[in-house]
Parts: C-alpha cells; sequence; structure tokens
C-alpha cells in the first residue's frame, strides 16, 4: 500500500471530522470514529493532530476557508446594493448546493465553541465580517456611504444567511429552502432600500 503524503491525510481527516461532526455532533466525534471515516489508523490521526483540539482548529480552518471562498466568488464588483444581494444569494446558493455536512458541522462547532476558554468561533465570524466589509467597502467606493452602514449590511447579511441555514436544516426541504431564500433576499432589498434611500 502506498504511503500516503502528510498533508494530504491531513486533509483526508479533517473532511471526516467534519462529516461525523454533522452526523454525530462534536460530542460524538470521537478521534476513532474520524479515522474509520478517513479510512486511518487511529495512530495516524494522532501523529497529524495531538490533540483532538487541535484537529478541530483544522475543522474550522477549513470551514473559514471555504466561507472566504464562497464570498469573494459571489463579489459581482457592482454597486453597494448589487453586491450586498449577490453576497448573500452567494451564500443560500452555497449552502442549498453543498453537502449539508459544511453547514451541519458549522452549527455544532459553533455551539460547542460557545463554552470552550479561547472561543474559536469568534475568529471564523470576524474573518467573515472582514472579507464582507471589504467587499462592500470596494463595491461603496465614490457613493457616500458611512463605514458604520458598511458593517450593518454586514451583520445583516450574516443575520439573514445564519437563520436560513438553520431553517434549512431544521426542515430538509430544499424546494422549500430555495421559496425562502428569494424572500430572504427581499428582507435585504427592502432594508437596503430604507438604509441607503
Amino acid at each position: 500500500m502506498a504511503r500516503v503524503p502528510t498533508a494530504e491525510r491531513r486533509k483526508d481527516l479533517v473532511n471526516a471530522a467534519i462529516q461525523v461532526i454533522a452526523t454525530h455532533g462534536v460530542d460524538g466525534a470521537t478521534t476513532r470514529r474520524i479515522a474509520e471515516q478517513a479510512n486511518a489508523p487511529l495512530a495516524t490521526l494522532h501523529y497529524c493532530f495531538q490533540t483532538k483540539e487541535l484537529l478541530f482548529a483544522a475543522v474550522f480552518e477549513r470551514l473559514a476557508e471555504r466561507y472566504r471562498e464562497v464570498l469573494i466568488e459571489s463579489d459581482v464588483h457592482g454597486e453597494l446594493a448589487a453586491t450586498a444581494r449577490a453576497v448573500l444569494r452567494g451564500l443560500t446558493n452555497w449552502y442549498l448546493e453543498s453537502p449539508s455536512e459544511f453547514a451541519s458541522a458549522t452549527v455544532e462547532l459553533i455551539s460547542w465553541a460557545q463554552r470552550q476558554e479561547a472561543h474559536p468561533a469568534v475568529t471564523v465570524y470576524n474573518e467573515a465580517f472582514n472579507v464582507v466589509r471589504s467587499i462592500l467597502a470596494r463595491a461603496a467606493t465614490g457613493q457616500e456611504v458611512p463605514p458604520e452602514t458598511i458593517d450593518q449590511i454586514g451583520y445583516v447579511i450574516g443575520t439573514l444567511s445564519d437563520g436560513f441555514v438553520v431553517n434549512w436544516l431544521t426542515y430538509g426541504d430544499r424546494a422549500q429552502a430555495a421559496q425562502q431564500a428569494e424572500v430572504v433576499i427581499d428582507v435585504l432589498d427592502a432594508w437596503l432600500a430604507a438604509k441607503l434611500a
């Protein structure tokens, strides 16, 4: 059997951890389950990640990286309202089109992280808000939009997408969620029209 490079094995273990966390929750995400999901010996998991916390930190990094990619891919380089709409639509589409493991694992990990001393979810959220802020600030170039309004738009996008994903995970009805995504976009449009008038 060919030896799997450590970087590739780490990636496999992180992806396996995401699936196990989504299925069994953080408490049920034992190192044995994660190693089995990755088709890796348990010793390999402990070699790649000395502690479970380091593995979970790598999972947070992977989720944050994918979230950042979705935000950047959704940047239409248009005016502010169109860009904000595109970012929110990009997020709702991603949740609907991606395997639900990413969303489930994210919700599980954020709940778990609130009980941790370092609260790693704050880092993920701050990074996401910083990416959204930079996208929106670039879209607002040439318009007189105060920085606090940019931050408020980012907060509204985050809140609407978080509410959307929890609802989608709860009901699991893709057709209904697609319709609700349009409602969420309408809510953002109405808020932007009032705020930017």
